[in-house]
């Protein structure tokens, strides 16, 4: 582990701690992208955004935070794109499309739901994204944010950027609980991306000067990362 990967993990704990101790979250959600109380609210708030209104085509993490917000995309009439759990796929995204679904909207914006309705798709096979919504563990004002760790949601960003589908036109945006928005520097890497704005139940902050990795940064995947997620390991090959 890295002097940044230890600074980051630092984080993570402090926030989970805080968040957990704070009455913000569940017990069990040490370690994980957080269900925070207030999803719900957040959803709502952020539906409120002009960006959001605007927006056709939502990429979303598979997350339980962000379920609320997937379900609103869906009544909204977007088209979601979820993350594939863990990228497990050579086509590592669903696509959810509000007017073809075979469940309720709720249920077919879950993990379970999705796996049985949608359809999987590559990069070649979608449509420029307007909005990311992206699970985070911690967030500070300037718009770094931090996962839990495993580097899914830096890797389909970086993926959707190569494709030239995830652009500097679209918006990403972090909702969490207030308790995950931090004063302290985040440490950040190339692979990193910022966010547009954070979103909680309370407030809708904007971030100045969102950075964007270039595209897949390979000199920080692991043999055994690329190995572990099948697109990748297809991209590797190729380029050799």
């Amino acid at each position: 582990m890295t002097e940044i990967d230890q600074a980051k993990q630092a984080v993570r704990d402090r926030v989970w701690r805080r968040l957990i101790d704070g009455g913000g979250a569940p017990d069990d959600s040490y370690g994980k992208i957080p269900g925070f109380y207030g999803t719900e609210a957040t959803a709502e708030r952020l539906a409120e955004l002009d960006e959001w209104q605007r927006a056709a085509t939502v990429k979303a993490n598979p997350d339980w935070a962000q379920l609320p917000v997937r379900t609103r995309a869906l009544k909204d009439g977007k088209l979601l794109y979820m993350a594939v759990p863990r990228m497990a796929s050579l086509e590592p995204f669903y696509l959810l499309d509000p007017e073809d679904l075979g469940l309720p909207l709720a249920e077919a914006a879950e993990k379970k739901g999705a796996a049985q309705v949608a359809r999987r798709l590559g990069v070649e096979d979608m449509r420029p994204i307007d909005l990311v919504v992206c699970g985070s563990v911690a967030v500070n004002r300037s718009g770094a944010r931090i996962g839990k760790g495993a580097g899914y949601s830096d890797l389909e960003v970086a993926l959707l950027i190569e494709a030239g589908l995830v652009t500097d036109q679209t918006v990403i945006v972090a909702p969490v609980h207030p308790l995950q928005v931090i004063e302290d520097d985040i440490p950040e890497t190339e692979h990193d991306f910022s966010v547009d704005y954070i979103v909680t139940p309370d407030e809708v902050i904007r971030c100045a000067n969102p950075r964007r990795p270039q595209g897949l940064v390979w000199g920080d995947l692991s043999a055994e990362k690329i190995a572990t997620i099948p697109v990748l390991s297809a991209r590797r090959r190729a380029v050799k």
